[in-house]
């Protein structure tokens, strides 16, 4: 048994997907979050690891109790929890507000800010309460918490609201020995990202290519944040393409 805890949200997929991965052959025990299991199983047999090493719970993160299950899980299994890596998340095509239906805004509402806060929550019982105290919380940012893209204003606003989540766990858990941490990542190559290969809406109205990010450098990244002693935090991260029109942008 490891002695180093996980929970990914949206390990099925993408980022999460490769960073569930990425812990597990790091030598962590990792409990894999996301709505199908079929997919978080594929995750945990790409890393290879054997199955002592990993959990897998289907979890509905807008739902109170279905998160609440997936820590209980995650204590009866492992004992303890050293890192949440808060990464479940969502869009909606673009459109200008007035376009945007109050259904599209919710959905988005409830997984990338809601989810984000029950599974943080739940996180930090966990880890407030437990013996050695303490832990990790990792929240998947986006460029987006800094910088809007055109015709964005569901994903844009949950992930301002992100970096306030992130300040307010980092304020509450000093007394308890939990760090929090976000990682604001631009155009990493994912299902997600495909199109920006194919051009994508600018400031300025045109469309352009832009350049990806290697999905490695990411999982690099995490692991590293993940694997600092507790007296020590990134507090934030950008981390992007180099050629990708962030500065500037807008």
């Amino acid at each position: 048994m490891t002695d180093k805890t996980a929970v990914v949200t949206g390990a099925g997929s993408g980022i999460g997907k490769a960073v569930a991965v990425a812990l597990l052959r790091d030598g962590y025990a990792v409990a894999l979050c996301g709505r199908r299991a079929e997919r978080l199983e594929e995750t945990a047999i790409e890393a290879g690891t054997g199955p002592e090493t990993r959990l897998v719970v289907p979890t509905d993160v807008t739902d109170a109790q279905s998160v609440a299950k997936l820590f209980e899980a995650v204590r009866d299994r492992f004992g303890r929890l050293d890192v949440l890596f808060n990464n479940a998340g969502m869009n909606v095509p673009g459109a200008t507000i007035d376009e945007v239906t109050i259904e599209q805004w919710r959905s988005v509402v409830d997984v990338n800010l809601t989810g984000a806060f029950l599974c943080a929550r739940e996180a930090f019982r966990l880890m407030k309460k437990q013996t050695p105290r303490g832990g990790r919380i990792i929240n998947n940012g986006s460029i987006s918490a800094y910088v809007p893209r055109p015709n964005s204003a569901p994903y844009t606003a949950t992930k301002h609201a992100i970096t306030g989540l992130t300040k307010s766990i980092s304020l509450d858990g000093r007394q308890y020995d939990i760090a929090c941490s976000q990682i604001d990542i631009g155009n990493a190559a994912t299902e997600m990202t495909v199109k920006m290969a194919k051009g994508v809406p600018q400031a300025n109205g045109e469309i352009r290519v832009e350049p990806l990010l290697d999905l490695d450098h990411v999982t690099r990244a995490v692991v590293f944040m993940a694997g600092l002693p507790l007296d020590a935090n990134v507090q934030f991260m950008t981390l992007m393409a180099t050629k990708m029109p962030f500065i500037g942008r807008g």
